[in-house]
């Protein structure tokens, strides 16, 4: 039973994509297949964080899938936000009028995207979890560029050559922590299990797993959109299909973060806590103070959800930095608002961009009185963004300003909420005047339908749930910080 509720998130969405082979993505019962397949997915993450919460950790497949609170945590992330997605796709690709082979490779790349991320955070064994990180960048690569024109060929084509850069520099970092972990008497694939390194941690080389751990970390967290290699965030998210970038922003970026904590549990006992603060806490700064000033200037609608993104990936990491219990409770609570919330706002601005076919900020006026709900559902989306009760994003900020101020680091916090103030007001300007803004003559005024509107509902309900009330699910967030390593 263990076995199968570990393969069920990787084997799930297999067969989705070998049904948009077998029957192409027009076919209605198709369609819902791939709905159908990630909500079993979220099912299964359920009952994964009820037997690893009761029962304690699971292991299947000689050790190389494991699932603890902090994994049961990523992957039911991964299944809300996949579901969305794909409750969202055929209306994003009907208005987009893609041909059917098109539609097709959609389908297929989309649900080997969401099998790629579920295998990462279920990965027992660093390898493999390095692996899964790089299939999301061949799988991500074609979507980026699912439009074939030259701005999204350019952005997968610097998306590729970013990632894979570093990627190969966390490969570099890996294999350096497994000649440490050899060194320190353990051998074959238990040299990379992550649960075995941990416990083993103090008797890792502390000179070569500094280096390690550095290029571990500044790896994974290219993937999760943070400095120096960020550069590829802003197009790979302005480019890709809106359910692409909703995905990208909502659970690659996390899950890329989730990479980090676990090289973080192996480094912190092995090197003390001090190194991956002063280094998170770097990266986490420089990434919110150019996230701020991007924001402030930024044109595009997709661009600037996209720098959002940025900012909040910044927060976490922050967050991470800090590594209390209480830290990395808060941390893991923003990765699933944050996930929800921009997820709807990825999938309203790719109606948006539809229906005025245009994703500059100066072309869209009056969105709120020409289309009331997709307005509605656009501005909530960006106001739980912003961090406004009761959105679970407004919690988890206080959190990381509670966990910061009781671990002597308030000034980190200061400065870094002094940037978040900054991408604020940007933010809430440029949608101000897109909701607000006077309408022009040739503004269109068409509805969104409200069946296409419910998987957008659902997300906001969720981030609004998940900040009244963690209920059920707060046992498994607390064991899941302490799962990351948190004291």
């Amino acid at each position: 039973m263990t076995a199968l509720l570990l393969l069920a998130p990787i084997l799930l969405p297999l067969a989705a994509a070998v049904c948009y082979a077998v029957a192409g993505w027009r076919h209605r019962s198709t369609a819902w297949a791939g709905v159908l397949t990630t909500a079993l997915l979220g099912a299964d993450a359920i009952a994964l964080a009820v037997t690893v919460t009761r029962d304690g950790p699971a292991r299947a497949v000689g050790g190389l899938l494991r699932a603890d609170a902090l994994s049961a945590w990523m992957l039911l992330g991964v299944g809300a936000v996949a579901l969305l997605a794909c409750w969202a796709s055929p209306a994003y690709l009907v208005a987009g009028q893609d041909s059917r082979r098109r539609a097709r490779w959609y389908g297929i790349l989309l649900h080997l995207f969401v099998a790629a991320m579920a295998t990462a955070v279920l990965a027992g064994n660093l390898g493999v979890l390095w692996v899964a990180v790089e299939a999301t960048t061949i799988v991500t690569a074609f979507l980026v560029g699912h439009r074939r024109d030259r701005p999204a060929l350019e952005a997968a084509w610097k998306y590729v050559v970013i990632c894979s850069a570093a990627i190969a520099v966390a490969f570099l970092g890996l294999v350096l922590l497994y000649a440490a972990a050899r060194h320190a008497g353990l051998s074959g694939i238990g040299a990379l299990d992550w649960a075995a390194l941990t416990a083993r941690a103090d008797r890792l080389d502390p000179a070569v797993t500094r280096i390690a751990v550095g290029l571990a970390v500044v790896g994974f967290g290219a993937k999760a959109g943070l400095i120096p290699l960020h550069a590829w965030l802003p197009d790979a998210h302005s480019q890709a299909p809106a359910p692409v970038s909703a995905l990208m922003s909502g659970v690659l970026l996390p899950v890329a973060l989730y990479a980090v904590l676990r090289v973080k549990a192996v480094a912190d006992p092995a090197l003390g806590g001090g190194y991956l603060r002063t280094l998170l806490l770097i990266m986490a700064l420089a990434t919110l103070a150019l996230a701020a000033v991007l924001l402030i200037a930024q044109r595009d609608l997709k661009r600037m959800l996209a720098y959002s993104s940025m900012e909040h990936m910044g927060l976490i990491a922050l967050a991470a930095a800090i590594g209390s219990r209480l830290a990395v409770a808060a941390l893991l609570l923003h990765m699933a608002g944050h996930g929800l919330a921009k997820t709807v706002a990825f999938l309203s601005s790719g109606h948006i961009l539809h229906r005025h076919h245009s994703s500059r900020i100066a072309d869209v006026r009056a969105l709120a009185a020409r289309m009331p709900l997709l307005g509605g559902l656009f501005g909530l989306a960006v106001v739980a963004l912003l961090g406004f009760p009761p959105a679970a994003l407004f919690a988890s900020e206080l959190g990381i300003a509670r966990a910061a101020a009781g671990a002597g680091l308030t000034w980190a916090v200061a400065v870094a909420f002094a940037l978040v103030l900054a991408a604020f007001v940007a933010m809430a300007g440029h949608t101000g005047r897109m909701l607000l803004g006077p309408p022009r003559p040739a503004d269109p005024a068409a509805a969104l339908p409200v069946t296409t509107a419910v998987p957008l509902i659902a997300g906001l309900l969720g981030v609004a749930a998940l900040g009244i009330a963690l209920g059920p699910v707060n046992d498994l967030l607390q064991a899941a910080a302490a799962a990351a390593g948190a004291s």
